[in-house]
């Protein structure tokens, strides 16, 4: 019987993470078909398990002391049922994480390092720049770049939605040469970076590219020519022209949007942007 309720939690987890909009801060939502599957999996899973509980309430004393299963010992179930339980409390129990640039801050904000530069292929800091390379052999993911570049560098104007914003920004940071001097229009909240002075500011988005192990903080730099009073997390949209400056905290040249327009607005209701394949 506790199998079963089990696996109704995991569909009720399914349900309650579909509803609330949880699940849009775990995974990439082109992957919501997932969630389903496991849904209906574990569905299937709690009608066996409640057959099995029937048939069993049925056999005799007899048969229970003599066709043991599984864990013998009172803790090993309580230790393996308290394991499978813990993601569905965890999954109800949490609140529903604001996002802000007090995240940014906690987690640290530098420009991605280089794989060459750590010494270590497998370090990735997603910062800024999306980096979809590790999911790619180097062909495939040249052939990947090669297409997006051809699909945006003959527009005069980059107008940066929800739906492109990653693959946008990853080959803006990736091929700069070939945006530089074009228009560029996007949204995102306002950061101020804690090495820079009062107007050098990033207009963030929070991203997912596969699920929220590779998630991170992506966007521009911005600037104005007059100064300005916008503070952290103030969403903006902003229109302007895409230069290249060199940016010392970094040490290393970054694409800067030269504000022509801009428009306060309201955070929308999915801060989160999400990686197209």
């Amino acid at each position: 019987m506790i199998r079963f309720l089990i696996l109704i939690g995991y569909v009720w987890l399914m349900m309650f993470l579909q509803i609330s909009g949880k699940l849009n801060q775990y995974i990439n939502v082109h992957y919501r078909y997932l969630a389903f599957l496991s849904m209906g999996l574990a569905f299937l899973l709690a009608i066996v398990q409640l057959f099995k509980w029937v048939k069993n309430e049925k056999h005799t004393a007899h048969h229970e002391d003599n066709h043991h299963h599984g864990m013998q010992k009172g803790y090993q179930k309580v230790i393996g049922y308290a394991l499978l339980m813990m993601p569905i409390v965890v999954g109800l129990a949490f609140p529903k994480v604001s996002l802000d640039t007090t995240i940014v801050e906690a987690k640290g904000f530098q420009f991605p390092l280089s794989k060459e530069s750590t010494g270590d292929p497998y370090f990735q800091t997603q910062y800024l720049r999306p980096d979809t390379s590790i999911y790619f052999n180097t062909s495939d993911y040249q052939k990947q770049m090669n297409r997006l570049l051809d699909k945006y560098t003959k527009d005069q104007k980059i107008v940066i939605t929800d739906t492109n914003y990653l693959e946008l920004m990853e080959i803006i940071y990736n091929y700069p040469s070939e945006f530089i001097g074009k228009k560029i229009q996007f949204k995102g909240f306002v950061y101020h970076s804690t090495t820079a002075n009062q107007q050098d500011l990033f207009l963030f988005r929070f991203g997912v590219i596969h699920c929220i192990a590779d998630s991170g903080v992506f966007g521009l730099r911005i600037d104005f020519d007059q100064p300005t009073s916008y503070k952290n997390n103030d969403w903006l949209l902003v229109e302007g022209e895409l230069v290249s400056e060199y940016y010392a905290p970094f040490k290393r040249e970054l694409p800067v949007v030269k504000v022509s327009q801009v428009k306060k607005i309201q955070a929308p209701k999915n801060e989160y942007v999400y990686r197209t394949f």
